[in-house]
């Protein structure tokens, strides 16, 4: 028996949402990695996270291109921490909020262009994690770059930084996974 092409639209898309649940769980260890190499890993967890939603955006029918837009700026922000290779931490906390916060307005208008469709509380729950993350990590900055000043980066740190970065892969692969539900039903 062959697979329509919602059929397999939904398998490439669960595979996709699956792997970035899988990366989620990658991103959690990140304070177990040595300090000099933790910004080479969320690059590369970024860029590998990216290419996966980029994937599953060419097969989306609603929103398109705000999906396709979110995967290339998650790869972006991996190749700036692969590209910089920076290991101080505050930096890279610019880095994931301002990701974050570009994810969101994609996300939105992801949300927007889905009218109609169950794709769309889906886009809106994923868009709003993410800018409860980014209110986050703005909200604590202050604190953060006091606590770096003082103390050096902390274990403390880093482990909610890891945090943050799991949280959004959560609802990118949650995300992921829901709409391969719809697009297997044909309700996307």
């Amino acid at each position: 028996m062959t697979a329509t092409p919602d059929q397999r639209r939904a398998r490439m898309t669960a595979l996709c949402g699956g792997l970035i649940l899988l990366l989620a769980l990658g991103a959690l260890l990140l304070p177990e990695v040595a300090a000099s190499s933790g910004a080479l890993v969320v690059g590369e967890l970024l860029l590998i996270a990216g290419l996966l939603e980029l994937i599953a955006a060419t097969g989306r029918r609603a929103a398109r291109l705000p999906s396709t837009l979110a995967g290339l700026v998650t790869m972006a922000a991996g190749a700036m921490f692969l590209a910089r290779e920076e290991t101080r931490f505050l930096p890279n906390i610019t880095v994931i909020t301002f990701w974050l916060l570009l994810r969101v307005c994609l996300l939105v208008a992801a949300t927007v262009q889905a009218h109609g469709s169950q794709v769309r509380r889906w886009t809106g729950i994923a868009a709003a994690t993410d800018l409860a993350l980014g209110a986050i990590l703005i909200l604590g900055l202050p604190l953060a770059s006091i606590i770096v000043a003082l103390f050096g980066t902390t274990s403390d740190l880093v482990a909610s930084f890891s945090w943050i970065l799991a949280l959004s892969f959560l609802a990118t692969g949650t995300m992921l996974l829901q709409i391969a539900i719809c697009e297997r039903e044909g309700a996307a």
